[in-house]
């Protein structure tokens, strides 16, 4: 079987680290990158180097890694759904809900896959929680609450913390209950002079009546990423382990 023909575009700071596992990946040939910018951090590495997603597409590609900035995700992965290619959409998906319906509406009007980048999914430590909710080692689930906070990022200037943090606490809340959200309701505050908020204290509640807490900032001088799930049996919370991944800790 011949390798998949990978390609990205957006080569920011998102984008170097994609570059590099695209390059690693056995039965992936990474074939091009693309950024109007260029390519700050070497991402290429010899690939040809590409100013716009057309450009990709004519390389002839399996699927596409979207790292440019929210705003130009609608256009860009609306033209890879439109050329038949595949994709994977760093979060959030797009910079509003209308767009992000036209996205996904497009790609599954083709059969496509195209994916979000929600990371959280895949860490160690919130599948070792979900599966323990699974199991039943939580008992009932009572709340889940989610700490997300650190300096300011100079390099996001299109959108605040809601889409740019949050969405990691949204999803992987609802992902590691396997519940959806009923209700949310949150405050905001906007301290650095842009139009967009730098801090989101957010309550809501999930289908099963799990309470949920999400503190989000780009305030903090500390770096802070907490999940602490609380349930008749005990809590479960992340820590770190000698291997720099996360594990998880129970207490009863």
């Amino acid at each position: 079987m011949p390798n998949l023909r990978a390609g990205l575009i957006g080569l920011g700071m998102m984008g170097r680290h994609h570059g590099r596992v695209l390059a690693s990946l056995e039965g992936v040939d990474l074939v091009g990158v693309a950024d109007a910018g260029g390519d700050p951090h070497g991402v290429a590495s010899g690939r040809p180097l590409l100013q716009s997603v057309e450009e990709l597409i004519a390389l002839g590609l399996d699927y596409c890694v979207v790292a440019v900035p929210t705003v130009h995700h609608e256009s860009v992965a609306l033209a890879l759904a439109d050329a038949g290619v595949h994709a994977l959409i760093e979060k959030p998906v797009t910079h509003d809900g209308a767009s992000a319906r036209r996205v996904a509406d497009a790609f599954a009007s083709k059969g496509l896959v195209g994916g979000v980048g929600h990371i959280e999914r895949y860490n160690p430590a919130l599948q070792s929680a979900r599966t323990r909710i699974a199991d039943g080692e939580l008992g009932r689930v009572y709340q889940v609450a989610t700490r997300r906070q650190g300096p300011f990022p100079a390099r996001i200037a299109d959108v605040g913390v809601v889409k740019d943090l949050a969405t990691h606490d949204i999803d992987l809340t609802a992902w590691v209950t396997q519940q959806p959200f009923v209700s949310i309701g949150a405050r905001t505050v906007f301290t650095s002079g842009r139009d967009h908020e730098d801090l989101v204290a957010a309550t809501g509640q999930l289908a099963d009546g799990t309470v949920t807490n999400h503190l989000v900032n780009w305030l903090s001088p500390l770096k802070e990423r907490v999940t602490t799930i609380t349930g008749e049996k005990g809590a479960s919370w992340p820590t770190p382990s000698p291997q720099t991944s996360r594990s998880t800790q129970m207490a009863r």
